[in-house]
């Protein structure tokens, strides 16, 4: 098992540098490292880190994790941030209740009720 990945399921937090905050998943990770860091990011989960698991979830590209966590969003009512996960996770089932949401605002923006 790679150091760097092993000192990072022994530390609390993940350090900011290693996390990447773009869109895609990191390509150069192993599958072995995937899988670790995944772990890493389901225990920050479930100990309430929501933050610090979609950051590994989204450098990893694991789409559960991501569904997981836009659920939470959707559930603090933040549904824009929310959707951009959803989309990293190519969950169109759970995208179309916000886009219908979203026109339904628009629509009574334009009519000016």
């Amino acid at each position: 098992m790679n150091k760097e990945v092993q000192s990072l399921l022994e530390e609390k937090e993940i350090p900011e540098g290693f996390i990447k905050v773009t869109d895609r998943p990191v390509s150069s990770l192993s599958s072995e490292q995937k899988a670790i860091l995944n772990r890493k990011g389901n225990i920050l989960f479930n100990e309430g880190n929501i933050e610090a698991a979609r950051r590994i979830y989204i450098t990893t590209g694991y789409s559960d994790g991501l569904t997981r966590v836009a659920d939470k969003y959707v559930e603090q009512k933040q549904e824009i941030k929310a959707l951009k996960l959803y989309l990293l996770a190519h969950n169109e089932r759970k995208t179309e209740p916000i886009y219908d949401k979203i026109a339904k605002s628009i629509s009574i923006l334009i009519q000016g009720d």
